[in-house]
């Protein structure tokens, strides 16, 4: 074995590794720890930055033969999730009362999330989605100020349990029906007629379906986004849903789709994007509806699948950026409230704008990009996600997605004209500016976010 390659491989693992060791120290070391922020931010800083680094330059290898490779692709896409968690661990700095517990949970959850976009066999897959998950079960539940806490992880817990139960009996009847363990069994188990690899690739599809919230196995999300802390909300809604979906990625490849594959890639993703948008009509409450927000944009990032491979990695790339600085944009700029509940509610923003111009008009451009409207970057993701539904020949479905994706624009512009057209009737009691982790937060999320507008193209062409 080359230990050479082996380090280098696993570089951006192995410095959240350190991250993770560090804070745990830190944690034992001291009555009262300090400095637990820097730790995680440095860790996965330099982590992200060591993906990119290997993106960049090239660096292919087997690291552990038929369990763990890594590719310019791949490490790509770990520097963008890597990035994304930066803004989330600024909004843990300002936003928990205590925040201690969350970085070393939080950095083992992204341990598990890059694991699983190398991993070349099921076990590798299944060890980094149980790292990616099990810390967030607990994270929701130390969102203290919130009473709800409790019931929401242990609802996200079952669900949870239930996934990982499907996915294990996906994966031994695709072992049953092919002796072998690769992630490459899913690629043939498509191309098969045998109902044990079509039930193992569905089951497995399943799983990841409800890990990402898609309709009808998304009955976890609102509770959970609503019971935890607003850093950890924002980290399911981005990066988790991130996970589920490049994991899905790894599994299907270059892999094309057959006929039953391709009425669950498009019909449950329709009912998700339909539901998600309707359901989120109905919220006064701005995590609820952030919540069925996300199940929505699960849809649109499944409904890539349809496409051909190398559009399909482009398409959901680009989306899950796009939606992901959005998405932790609108969290980092609502600001913070002395009643953690009431900062949630939709009537707590009115006349945000005569309060504070910074967070209502962050918030706004994040509204926007989310509903879709140019030239924002989510406009440019639903054209590419869009462009390869059509491409691959699916008109009716890409048609039928466009329309279920108007009936998001409703509840998007609500937001905004509570904010920007209600008269200044309410006094926010208790409400507070943004602290200056939550607005370097906000600032980490708007600037890429004007960047992928301005030069979509370059960005495109990265991927």
């Amino acid at each position: 074995m080359n230990w050479g390659v082996v380090f280098i491989g696993m570089l951006p693992e192995n410095l959240l590794l350190l991250g993770i060791l560090l804070l745990i120290i830190n944690d034992i070391g001291s009555d009262n720890p300090s400095g637990a922020s820097a730790y995680a931010l440095i860790a996965v800083a330099a982590a992200s930055l060591a993906a990119a680094w290997l993106g960049f330059t090239g660096f292919s290898a087997s690291v552990f033969p038929g369990q763990f490779s890594v590719g310019p692709s791949g490490s790509l896409a770990k520097a963008a999730v890597l990035a994304l968690a930066l803004p989330v661990l600024l909004m843990c700095r300002d936003d928990s009362e205590d925040s201690g517990p969350l970085y070393p949970l939080l950095l083992s959850s992204l341990y598990g999330l890059v694991l699983m976009i190398s991993a070349d066999s099921f076990l590798t897959l299944f060890l980094g989605l149980e790292l990616m998950s099990l810390p967030v079960y607990v994270m929701v539940m130390l969102a203290r100020r919130r009473p709800q806490s409790t019931e929401a992880a242990l609802k996200y817990l079952v669900l949870g349990g239930a996934a990982t139960a499907t996915m294990l009996m996906g994966i031994a009847l695709l072992y049953g029906w092919g002796n072998n363990l690769s992630v490459a069994t899913f690629g043939r188990a498509l191309a098969s007629h045998d109902p044990m690899a079509i039930t193992g690739s569905a089951m497995i599809l399943l799983a990841f379906f409800l890990k990402a919230a898609v309709v009808p196995f998304h009955t976890w999300a609102p509770d959970a986004y609503e019971g935890a802390s607003v850093p950890v909300t924002a980290y399911m809604a981005a990066l988790i849903k991130a996970g589920a979906v490049l994991a899905t990625l790894r599994l299907f490849g270059q892999s094309a789709l057959p006929a039953p594959m391709v009425d669950l890639l498009a019909i449950l993703p329709l009912a998700s994007i339909v539901w998600g948008n309707l359901a989120a009509m109905r919220q006064g409450n701005l995590r609820r509806m952030m919540a069925y927000s996300s199940i929505g944009h699960a849809g649109y990032l499944f409904y890539a699948f349809l496409g051909n491979g190398p559009g399909r990695f482009q398409a959901v790339m680009f989306y899950l950026v796009a939606y992901g600085l959005m998405t932790l944009l609108a969290f980092a700029a609502v600001p913070p409230h002395a009643d953690d509940k009431q900062r949630d509610q939709l009537d707590q923003i009115k006349g945000l704008f005569h309060r504070q111009p910074y967070a209502a008009i962050t918030i706004g451009l994040a509204m926007l990009s989310l509903a879709g409207i140019p030239p924002l970057p989510g406009f440019i993701g639903k054209f590419l996600i869009f462009r390869e539904v059509m491409a691959a020949g699916y008109t009716w479905y890409a048609v039928l997605g466009l329309v279920g994706s108007y009936l998001g624009i409703y509840f998007y512009l609500r937001v905004i004209q509570y904010m920007f057209m209600s008269p200044q009737t309410v006094t926010a009691g208790g409400e507070t500016p943004a602290r200056s982790a939550a607005l370097l937060a906000s600032v980490l999320c708007l600037v890429p976010a004007v960047v992928v507008s301005v030069f979509p193209g370059r960005i495109l062409a990265i991927l």
